[in-house]
């Protein structure tokens, strides 16, 4: 485990948001063996619902608002919150076929429309684009050609299954036959900024903040940048 000054992290569980499955696990590897972490994924909406209705664990990992919302809740310990990475929302398409343009609002809208199907997530950045659907007046048109999932939506586009997927990019970057088009246009942009904090009931405490600090570790951070993401804190 990184060097951070205490005793490594162990014997702690997370709650994480699915998106995030590819680099934590990744980054768990980093640890010593006798850390013992226990990472369970899931819908942020679920993840929140199980928190809020008493489940246990150590560290939510999960976007700020939910992170916030638990702290009011008093599930999560008041100034224990730390923002640990930033994830920005882009577009795949299935390897192979010709990527549309979508460097411009016109040209993503273009995009959307010419499409057969598209699909997005029921997370965090699906409720943002159906909002963005709406802002670019096209959501009714859009309706009937769209596909929610609750997994990766690339893993729909690989298979053939919609010409557009939209989620975060450290979600689509992982699956094989799928392709990042891109970021949404700057414009259209919405960064998630997950947020790690740790349960109000915790009684490893000292082995989550330690757990916490190795996220900011420079090893982590190079992880992180390789996943598509970008650290959450300033001056990392």
């Amino acid at each position: 485990m990184a060097d951070t000054g205490e005793k490594a992290a162990s014997g702690i569980t997370v709650l994480c948001g699915g998106a995030m499955q590819g680099l934590i696990t990744d980054a768990v590897t980093l640890l010593l063996p006798n850390d013992r972490i226990d990472v369970r994924f899931g819908l942020t909406s679920t993840l929140r619902k199980e928190i809020e209705n008493g489940a246990a664990f150590d560290i939510a990992l999960l976007p700020r608002p939910d992170i916030e919302a638990l702290i009011r809740f008093g599930r999560i310990a008041e100034g224990s919150d730390t923002d640990t990475m930033r994830s920005a929302i882009g577009v795949a398409v299935r390897t192979g076929v010709p990527k549309p343009r979508i460097d411009t609002v016109d040209a993503f809208r273009r995009a959307l429309r010419e499409a057969r199907l598209i699909t997005y997530s029921d997370g965090p950045s699906g409720l943002y684009i159906a909002g963005l659907l709406d802002r670019l007046g096209i959501a009714a048109e859009m309706k009937p050609k769209t596909r929610l999932t609750t997994g990766p939506v690339a893993e729909l586009v690989a298979a053939g299954e919609a010409d557009i997927g939209i989620q975060q990019i450290v979600a689509i970057l992982p699956v094989k036959g799928a392709v990042l088009v891109g970021p949404l246009p700057t414009e259209l942009q919405s960064i998630i900024v997950y947020a790690a904090g740790i349960s109000a009931s915790s009684a490893n405490a000292q082995a989550a903040r330690t757990f916490i600090a190795f996220l900011a570790s420079p090893e982590v951070v190079r992880l992180i940048r390789t996943k598509g993401l970008e650290p959450g804190r300033a001056g990392t």
